[in-house]
Parts: structure tokens; sequence; C-alpha cells
């Protein structure tokens, strides 16, 4: 590419490759959710819901037998769905969203591949730090990091119950990010952006992927019907949640944080 192509273009190129490279677990369960939804018999051997949590334990495995993913990636990716159960299990229970078909594989009406969509969001972080030899710089203590993570995380279940204190947690975001950069590597040179813009720019296609997990009926918000796209709002849940997730990453991928301030 870069003797064919002129540098700028070869960049771009180099950066969307990669970044798909990096998204590659997601982009599979996405592929998996559509396809599975428009192939699946009316009256299957084994439930549509049953048959994603064996594909995405196959796809797992596969990443680690291929070293897509190291061990290290591993543990952190089952820390994830642990965690993203574990709110599935209150969501649902809320009344927030729901799971309209049937599947045995399924625990208090949440289908477990549902965790895997959580993990797909911390194997495209581990992978995109490594693949693009992040830098995150100058970063804020660890600790604030954490609790504000803390916070995030406890909020989305307080809040039926509580007042909702996400406007302070974003502002938190801004104030705690502001100044980091998010220094990547492609070809022979160095980019970077805003923390916080990188967090917003993923929420957003998270938001997108979102409206195709409704698109095909895979999970339903409450209110909503099959054609209606997902509430902005979720995009800002997303956002909050990108940080919860960011975090959880730096548990194994702490030599990218820089806290040098020169």
């Amino acid at each position: 590419m870069r003797a064919r192509l002129p540098h700028g273009l070869t960049e771009l190129v180099m950066f969307v490759l990669k970044l798909g490279w990096a998204s590659l677990f997601g982009g599979l369960m996405l592929i998996g959710i559509i396809a599975s939804k428009s192939l699946w018999p009316a009256d299957p051997v084994i439930h549509r819901y049953d048959a994603l949590f064996a594909y995405a334990v196959a796809i797992q495995l596969l990443f680690l037998a291929l070293r897509f993913e190291t061990i290290n990636e591993a543990k952190v990716i089952v820390l994830f769905h642990l965690t993203g159960t574990a709110m599935e299990f209150f969501k649902v229970h809320a009344g927030s969203w729901s799971y309209p078909e049937p599947g045995l594989i399924k625990i208090l009406d949440v289908p477990l591949f549902s965790g895997f969509m959580y993990a797909s969001v911390g194997s495209f972080m581990a992978r995109a730090i490594r693949l693009f030899e992040m830098r995150f710089t100058p970063y804020p203590p660890f600790w604030t990091t954490v609790l504000l993570a803390t916070a995030i995380y406890v909020n989305f279940f307080t809040h039926h119950f509580l007042p909702d204190i996400r406007i302070a947690l974003f502002a938190a975001t801004v104030i705690l990010y502001f100044r980091t950069r998010v220094t990547f590597h492609i070809g022979d040179n160095d980019y970077w952006m805003p923390m916080v813009l990188a967090g917003l720019l993923t929420s957003f296609f998270l938001w997108v992927a979102e409206n195709i997990g409704t698109r095909t009926q895979t999970w339903i918000y409450a209110g909503q019907s099959e054609f209606d796209w997902v509430s902005w709002s979720k995009m800002g849940s997303w956002y909050l949640l990108i940080y919860v997730s960011f975090v959880t990453v730096t548990l194994v991928y702490r030599h990218a944080l820089v806290t040098d301030q020169r």
C-alpha cells in the first residue's frame, strides 16, 4: 500500500484495517446476530439465544487458540462478562429492556450470550491498545479513575430508586480526562486524539450496534417497537460505560498510562 497509495491515504487505510481487526470479536458477534435472525427456522431444534451462546464461546476459544488474545486479556474479558451479566439481571428485572425469545441457557430471563456483548467491548479496547501501541497521557491519578468508574457503575443501578446523577458523572469525565490524549501509532507516525472525543466516537458506534440488536429483536427496550431507533440517551449511557470499561482494561494495560505531566 505504501508503494501504491499516497501517504495520507495509506495511513487512513491502515487505521481502518487496524480498527476493524481490533473490533473482530464484536464484529463477529454482530454478524452472528444478524445472520441468525435472517436464517433461523420458525421451529428450531436449538433456540437462537442458545446457539448465540455456543457461537460466542467458540469465538472466545478460537481467539485464545490462535493467540488473537492473550491470557491476561481473556481474564479481563471474563470480568467484563461477569459485571455485564450482573447489570443485565438487574436491568431486565427492572423492566429497562427484555429478551423476547425463548432459550434454555437463560438465568432470570437473561440469555447468557448477552454477557459476551459487554465482553466484546473489552476485547476491542484491549486489542486496540495493543495493536495501536496506545499511550494515555497525561493520565490522572489511577485511584480517581477507579472511583469515577465505580460511581458510574453504581449509578446504573441506583438511579432506579435514587436521584440520577449522570449529569454530574458526565461533567466528571470531562474534568478528569480533559487533558488526557490518546496517542496511537500507524506506520511510522504517531497521532493523537483527546480521550473525551475518543469516548464520544466509541459510544456512537456502540449506539449503532444497539440499533442492530433491536432491529433484529435480539433485545428490545421498554416501549420500543422493532422499527424504532434506540433513544439517543442510550448513547450517553454507553459514553459513561466506556469509562467503566476502560478502567477495567487498564488493570492489564497499566503500562499504557503515562502520568508524567511535563
